[in-house]
Protein backbone atom coordinates (compact mmCIF):
# COMPACT_ATOMS: atom_id res chain seq x y z
CA UNK A 1 0.00 0.00 0.00
CA UNK A 2 1.09 3.31 -0.20
CA UNK A 3 0.38 7.14 1.75
CA UNK A 4 0.54 10.12 1.03
CA UNK A 5 1.82 12.22 3.78
CA UNK A 6 3.19 15.84 3.63
CA UNK A 7 2.35 19.18 5.48
CA UNK A 8 1.94 23.06 5.00
CA UNK A 9 3.05 25.79 8.04
CA UNK A 10 2.47 29.20 8.01
CA UNK A 11 4.73 31.54 10.19
CA UNK A 12 4.43 34.77 10.48
CA UNK A 13 7.99 36.77 11.74
CA UNK A 14 8.46 40.49 12.49
CA UNK A 15 12.07 40.07 11.54
CA UNK A 16 14.13 37.98 9.59
CA UNK A 17 14.40 34.93 12.03
CA UNK A 18 16.82 31.31 11.95
CA UNK A 19 14.67 28.45 12.34
CA UNK A 20 15.56 24.94 13.04
CA UNK A 21 13.44 22.42 10.94
CA UNK A 22 12.82 18.64 11.73
CA UNK A 23 10.16 17.43 9.13
CA UNK A 24 11.75 14.80 7.19
CA UNK A 25 10.58 11.53 7.28
CA UNK A 26 13.74 9.31 8.65
CA UNK A 27 16.44 7.74 6.96
CA UNK A 28 15.43 4.54 8.11
CA UNK A 29 12.19 5.25 5.59
CA UNK A 30 14.24 6.47 2.89
CA UNK A 31 13.62 3.63 0.23
CA UNK A 32 10.21 3.19 1.01
CA UNK A 33 9.48 7.01 -0.64
CA UNK A 34 7.93 6.74 -3.92
CA UNK A 35 7.81 10.13 -4.52
CA UNK A 36 10.80 12.36 -2.31
CA UNK A 37 9.73 14.84 0.55
CA UNK A 38 11.88 18.00 -0.33
CA UNK A 39 11.21 20.76 2.31
CA UNK A 40 10.12 23.59 0.39
CA UNK A 41 9.54 27.54 1.20
CA UNK A 42 7.00 30.42 -0.13
CA UNK A 43 8.80 32.76 -0.82
CA UNK A 44 11.91 30.36 -1.05
CA UNK A 45 15.17 30.59 0.90
CA UNK A 46 19.11 28.56 1.04
CA UNK A 47 18.16 25.67 2.97
CA UNK A 48 21.33 23.92 4.77
CA UNK A 49 20.84 20.26 5.93
CA UNK A 50 22.48 18.23 8.72
CA UNK A 51 22.29 15.22 10.47
CA UNK A 52 21.28 15.62 14.70
CA UNK A 53 23.33 13.56 17.29
CA UNK A 54 20.43 11.09 16.74
CA UNK A 55 20.72 10.48 13.41
CA UNK A 56 17.42 12.85 12.75
CA UNK A 57 17.61 15.02 9.50
CA UNK A 58 17.09 18.66 10.26
CA UNK A 59 17.23 21.87 7.52
CA UNK A 60 17.87 25.42 8.24
CA UNK A 61 16.24 28.50 6.76
CA UNK A 62 16.42 32.22 7.95
CA UNK A 63 12.64 33.22 7.65
CA UNK A 64 11.89 36.09 6.24
CA UNK A 65 10.24 39.35 7.85
CA UNK A 66 6.78 39.23 7.18
CA UNK A 67 5.20 35.74 6.34
CA UNK A 68 6.54 32.44 4.86
CA UNK A 69 4.69 29.08 3.76
CA UNK A 70 7.01 25.72 4.43
CA UNK A 71 5.45 22.90 3.00
CA UNK A 72 6.38 19.04 1.54
CA UNK A 73 4.20 16.53 -0.34
CA UNK A 74 5.36 12.75 -0.40
CA UNK A 75 4.75 9.26 -1.15
CA UNK A 76 5.55 6.07 0.89
CA UNK A 77 5.63 2.88 0.71
CA UNK A 78 3.77 0.75 3.65
CA UNK A 79 3.56 -2.78 4.30
CA UNK A 80 -0.12 -2.78 5.24
CA UNK A 81 0.85 -4.46 8.56
CA UNK A 82 0.33 -3.50 11.72
CA UNK A 83 2.43 -2.54 14.74
CA UNK A 84 5.03 -6.05 15.59
CA UNK A 85 3.58 -7.79 18.89
CA UNK A 86 6.21 -9.98 20.54
CA UNK A 87 5.06 -11.31 23.91
CA UNK A 88 8.22 -12.91 24.29
CA UNK A 89 10.52 -10.58 23.72
CA UNK A 90 12.68 -10.20 26.88
CA UNK A 91 13.98 -7.46 29.24
CA UNK A 92 17.78 -7.03 29.23
CA UNK A 93 19.10 -6.84 32.49
CA UNK A 94 20.94 -2.99 33.12
CA UNK A 95 24.47 -4.37 32.76
CA UNK A 96 24.14 -6.64 28.94
CA UNK A 97 22.40 -3.61 27.55
CA UNK A 98 24.53 -1.98 24.56
CA UNK A 99 26.34 1.32 25.37
CA UNK A 100 24.33 3.26 22.97
CA UNK A 101 20.87 2.48 24.51
CA UNK A 102 22.02 3.89 28.23
CA UNK A 103 21.14 7.29 27.37
CA UNK A 104 17.67 6.32 27.11
CA UNK A 105 17.49 5.04 30.70
CA UNK A 106 18.10 8.50 31.98
CA UNK A 107 15.89 11.26 33.15
CA UNK A 108 15.29 13.86 30.47
CA UNK A 109 12.96 17.53 29.84
CA UNK A 110 10.14 16.11 29.99
CA UNK A 111 10.53 12.61 31.56
CA UNK A 112 11.77 13.00 35.30
CA UNK A 113 12.56 9.54 36.60
CA UNK A 114 13.59 10.89 39.96
CA UNK A 115 10.12 12.16 40.37
CA UNK A 116 8.61 8.76 39.29
CA UNK A 117 10.58 5.91 40.36
CA UNK A 118 8.63 4.86 43.47
CA UNK A 119 5.55 5.38 41.76
CA UNK A 120 6.54 3.13 38.88
CA UNK A 121 8.12 0.29 40.93
CA UNK A 122 4.82 0.52 43.35
CA UNK A 123 2.73 -0.07 40.26
CA UNK A 124 4.85 -2.62 37.82
CA UNK A 125 7.16 -4.05 40.17
CA UNK A 126 4.81 -7.40 39.99
CA UNK A 127 4.40 -7.06 35.82
CA UNK A 128 5.86 -9.62 34.34
CA UNK A 129 9.39 -8.63 32.80
CA UNK A 130 10.01 -7.67 29.89
CA UNK A 131 7.52 -7.39 26.66
CA UNK A 132 4.55 -7.86 29.89
CA UNK A 133 5.93 -4.90 31.77
CA UNK A 134 5.73 -2.55 28.83
CA UNK A 135 2.53 -3.64 27.83
CA UNK A 136 1.35 -3.25 31.80
CA UNK A 137 2.87 0.60 31.48
CA UNK A 138 0.88 0.91 28.33
CA UNK A 139 -2.36 -0.56 29.59
CA UNK A 140 -1.71 1.99 33.01
CA UNK A 141 -1.13 4.86 31.18
CA UNK A 142 -4.03 4.20 28.44
CA UNK A 143 -6.46 4.02 31.54
CA UNK A 144 -5.28 6.79 33.41
CA UNK A 145 -4.99 9.37 31.06
CA UNK A 146 -7.85 11.41 29.29
CA UNK A 147 -6.80 12.73 25.65
CA UNK A 148 -7.83 16.16 24.65
CA UNK A 149 -6.34 18.93 22.23
CA UNK A 150 -7.52 20.99 24.89
CA UNK A 151 -5.24 19.58 27.54
CA UNK A 152 -2.02 20.18 25.34
CA UNK A 153 0.75 22.52 26.90
CA UNK A 154 4.46 23.00 25.79
CA UNK A 155 5.62 23.02 29.68
CA UNK A 156 3.77 19.91 30.44
CA UNK A 157 6.10 16.62 31.99
CA UNK A 158 5.92 12.89 32.48
CA UNK A 159 5.31 14.14 36.36
CA UNK A 160 2.81 16.76 35.48
CA UNK A 161 0.56 14.26 33.27
CA UNK A 162 0.90 11.48 35.95
CA UNK A 163 -1.21 14.17 38.36
CA UNK A 164 -3.51 15.45 35.98
CA UNK A 165 -4.07 12.81 34.08
CA UNK A 166 -4.97 14.37 30.84
CA UNK A 167 -3.16 15.33 27.81
CA UNK A 168 -2.22 14.64 24.16
CA UNK A 169 -0.23 11.92 22.71
CA UNK A 170 3.25 13.06 23.31
CA UNK A 171 1.66 13.40 26.73
CA UNK A 172 1.08 9.26 26.90
CA UNK A 173 4.27 9.11 25.32
CA UNK A 174 6.36 10.70 28.14
CA UNK A 175 4.32 9.09 30.79
CA UNK A 176 5.00 5.64 29.51
CA UNK A 177 8.62 6.17 28.45
CA UNK A 178 9.31 7.53 32.15
CA UNK A 179 7.94 4.53 33.57
CA UNK A 180 10.13 2.39 31.12
CA UNK A 181 13.19 4.08 32.39
CA UNK A 182 11.89 3.89 35.95
CA UNK A 183 11.95 -0.03 35.62
CA UNK A 184 15.76 0.06 33.33
CA UNK A 185 13.60 -0.85 30.30
CA UNK A 186 15.69 1.28 27.88
CA UNK A 187 12.66 3.70 26.05
CA UNK A 188 12.87 7.10 23.38
CA UNK A 189 10.11 8.98 22.13
CA UNK A 190 9.51 8.98 18.14
CA UNK A 191 7.50 11.58 16.13
CA UNK A 192 5.82 11.26 12.63
CA UNK A 193 2.79 10.07 10.70
CA UNK A 194 -0.28 8.20 12.13
CA UNK A 195 -3.35 8.35 9.66
CA UNK A 196 -6.59 6.67 9.81
CA UNK A 197 -5.64 3.03 8.18
CA UNK A 198 -7.02 0.57 9.33
CA UNK A 199 -9.49 2.11 11.46
CA UNK A 200 -12.75 3.81 11.16
CA UNK A 201 -11.96 7.58 10.32
CA UNK A 202 -11.70 10.88 13.08
CA UNK A 203 -13.39 13.50 13.02
CA UNK A 204 -10.44 15.92 14.34
CA UNK A 205 -7.64 17.76 12.44
CA UNK A 206 -4.82 15.58 11.30
CA UNK A 207 -1.66 16.66 13.68
CA UNK A 208 1.82 14.69 13.40
CA UNK A 209 1.80 11.85 16.20
CA UNK A 210 4.15 11.04 19.09
CA UNK A 211 4.48 7.15 20.70
CA UNK A 212 7.75 5.64 21.82
CA UNK A 213 10.07 2.98 21.23
CA UNK A 214 11.28 0.31 24.10
CA UNK A 215 14.35 -1.44 24.04
CA UNK A 216 13.86 -5.64 24.35
CA UNK A 217 15.96 -8.86 23.66
CA UNK A 218 18.38 -6.97 21.07
CA UNK A 219 16.06 -4.12 19.57
CA UNK A 220 13.77 -1.55 19.17
CA UNK A 221 9.92 -2.44 19.50
CA UNK A 222 7.08 0.17 18.82
CA UNK A 223 4.43 0.81 21.90
CA UNK A 224 2.07 3.61 21.88
CA UNK A 225 0.57 4.24 25.21
CA UNK A 226 -2.29 6.40 23.56
CA UNK A 227 -4.19 4.40 21.22
CA UNK A 228 -2.46 0.92 22.86
CA UNK A 229 -2.96 -1.43 20.03
CA UNK A 230 -1.43 -1.61 17.09
CA UNK A 231 -1.72 0.10 13.89
CA UNK A 232 -1.18 0.39 10.46
CA UNK A 233 0.81 3.39 8.49
CA UNK A 234 3.20 4.76 10.99
CA UNK A 235 5.93 7.19 8.87
CA UNK A 236 8.60 7.83 11.53
CA UNK A 237 10.29 11.03 11.25
CA UNK A 238 12.78 11.61 14.46
CA UNK A 239 13.36 9.77 17.20
CA UNK A 240 15.00 11.27 20.91
CA UNK A 241 14.97 11.58 24.41
CA UNK A 242 11.48 13.14 24.49
CA UNK A 243 9.48 15.78 22.52
CA UNK A 244 12.44 18.40 23.23
CA UNK A 245 14.56 16.24 21.24
CA UNK A 246 12.08 16.12 17.92
CA UNK A 247 10.56 19.98 17.78
CA UNK A 248 9.53 20.15 14.46
CA UNK A 249 10.62 23.63 14.33
CA UNK A 250 12.92 25.76 16.73
CA UNK A 251 12.77 30.00 16.14
CA UNK A 252 15.48 31.98 17.15
CA UNK A 253 13.18 34.68 17.33
CA UNK A 254 9.74 36.39 17.66
CA UNK A 255 7.28 34.35 15.04
CA UNK A 256 3.73 33.18 14.98
CA UNK A 257 2.60 29.79 13.60
CA UNK A 258 -0.16 31.09 11.39
CA UNK A 259 -1.25 27.73 9.50
CA UNK A 260 -0.66 24.43 10.51
CA UNK A 261 -2.08 21.31 8.28
CA UNK A 262 -1.02 17.84 7.88
CA UNK A 263 -2.02 15.09 5.62
CA UNK A 264 -1.84 11.50 5.97
CA UNK A 265 -4.11 9.67 3.20
CA UNK A 266 -3.91 6.20 2.05
CA UNK A 267 -3.29 6.42 -1.61
CA UNK A 268 -6.23 3.80 -3.70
Amino acid sequence: MKIRVGYELTYQCPKPTPMILMLNVHFSRVSDLTAPDHLRTDPSVPIRGYRDSYGNWCNRIVAPAGSIRIFSDAVVHETGLPDAVVPGARQVAPQDLPEESLLFLLGSRYCETDRLTEIAWQLFANAPLGWGRVQAICDFVHRHVTFGYGFARATKTAWDVYQERAGVCRDFAHLAITFCRCMNIPARYCTGYLGDVGIPPVNAPMDFSGWFEAYLDGQWYTFDARHNVPRIGRVLIARGRDAADVAISTAFGENVLSGFRVWTDEVS
